[in-house]
């Protein structure tokens, strides 16, 4: 543990961090910095408790149980799809789908909506900056039906074309899936215009929130995308659980994604009637404890103050992108004016998974390689960076822990 308080905005972090059980274990005989939280985030103890309660208290199958336990369960299960819904707000509950994760919610709306509505020739359009997981259903379709992928370029500095991607535009477009903040760069792109843009032209538009839930206040109302998708790990809440938004017309235009119990009315050998939102789209016994604990994440990360969460971040962004830039031989990937807790960095003359290796020898945490944007690792022409990605639980006194590691790292191979 950090032994020095850090009070950075109102927020006091030596406080929050005593919520955070993984926090206080040491690694190689030295006390856990983690810098990893863009790939998840640790849990606060509440969480884990919450997790733990579900399983000794009221573990049951949910939805059609008429006993006690189901009928907790079914309501600590519901009650999290309300927290969703006020915590992006989206006006119906209905628009809520409980998913695995940010991949799973894309992989769906490219199977049904894409299935549905893309035809030979049409345009789909994503950005050089996407995560795998926002490229590969997209190439699947376009293979699928014959449609064309299209390619917003960015700047070297990580920020999108927009002239470029109004140019790509035309009235072939029928679709728009675009990340809100770049898990590798820490870019925010500028997601209203994009849906604008897109709109006008009769385009539909996804908005990978995946990295940017944590960080803003999202309201897909205002952003007017028809599709968001989320994780709960990234998040502060357990894995294996994630949130499709959309519009509500739009759902319950789209075919079923999966078939089974819960998606379904009435099953007859000859016909099937499905279910209502959002239960249409979610088949089977789903993720209930994980799903239960996610509301203890977001009712965690409310009460903490996601205005205050953002001022400490920002301020812990620029002390460690200072401090980075001071480093001879060092340069940092991703430059953009408008980013949020990422800086990614490459050191001349050593691989990125031998900082990750040395750094991990001293107890610090990063996040190294490609990072699931392998066309955007060849597009800035290098193999991948050393990632660092902030938290609201991270310090001033962990990034000055970093600085003296690095330059090891340099000494010893340099």
């Amino acid at each position: 543990m950090i032994e020095s308080a850090t009070i950075s905005n109102n927020l006091d972090v030596y406080s929050l961090r005593q919520q955070f059980p993984a926090l206080d274990r040491k690694v190689k005989g030295k006390p856990l910095v983690y810098f990893d939280n863009a790939a998840t985030a640790q849990k606060p103890q509440v969480v884990i408790e919450t997790l733990n309660q579900y399983y000794t208290q009221y573990n049951a199958n949910i939805h059609r149980g008429i006993h006690t336990l189901a009928e907790e369960a079914t309501a600590a299960f519901e009650a999290t799809r309300d927290t969703v819904r006020q915590y992006i707000h989206a006006t119906s509950r209905e628009e809520i789908i409980f998913t695995r994760g940010t991949t799973e919610g894309i992989n769906l709306v490219a199977s049904t909506w894409g299935r549905q509505n893309i035809d030979k020739g049409d345009e789909i359009i994503i950005s050089t900056m996407e995560h795998h997981s926002n490229i590969v259903p997209w190439q699947i379709l376009c293979q699928e039906k014959e449609a064309v992928l299209k390619i917003i370029p960015i700047h070297d500095n990580g920020e999108l074309i927009l002239e470029e991607y109004e140019k790509l535009i035309s009235p072939k477009t029928k679709f728009v899936s675009i990340v809100h903040v770049s898990n590798a760069l820490g870019t925010v792109n500028p997601v209203k215009k994009i849906i604008n843009i897109a709109h006008r032209a009769g385009a539909k538009v996804l908005v990978d929130g995946a990295q940017s839930a944590v960080h803003f206040d999202i309201n897909v109302e205002d952003l007017d995308c028809d599709f968001f998708v989320l994780s709960s790990h990234k998040i502060y809440g357990p894995t294996g659980v994630g949130v499709l938004y959309g519009k509500k017309s739009l759902l319950e235009s789209m075919p079923v994604y999966q078939g089974g119990g819960e998606m379904i009315k009435e099953v007859s050998f000859k016909k099937t009637i499905y279910n209502d939102l959002p239960y249409k789209f979610e088949a089977g016994t789903p993720n209930i404890a994980d799903t239960v604990a996610f509301k203890a994440a977001l009712d965690f990360v409310q009460a903490t103050g996601k205005e205050k969460i953002r001022k400490h971040e920002s301020s812990l962004l620029a002390h460690a992108t200072a401090k980075l830039s001071e480093i001879p031989g060092l340069r940092i990937v991703g430059t953009a004016k408008d980013k949020t807790s990422v800086v990614s960095f490459v050191m001349e003359g050593i691989h990125p998974q031998d900082i990750g290796i040395l750094l991990d020898n001293q107890g610090i945490a990063v996040r190294t390689g490609h990072h699931c944007t392998q066309p955007l690792m060849d597009r800035l022409g290098i193999p991948g960076t050393a990632r660092v990605s902030l938290a609201m639980y991270n310090t001033m006194e962990e990034i000055d822990a970093l600085i003296p590691g690095v330059h090891k790292v340099k000494k010893m191979l340099s």
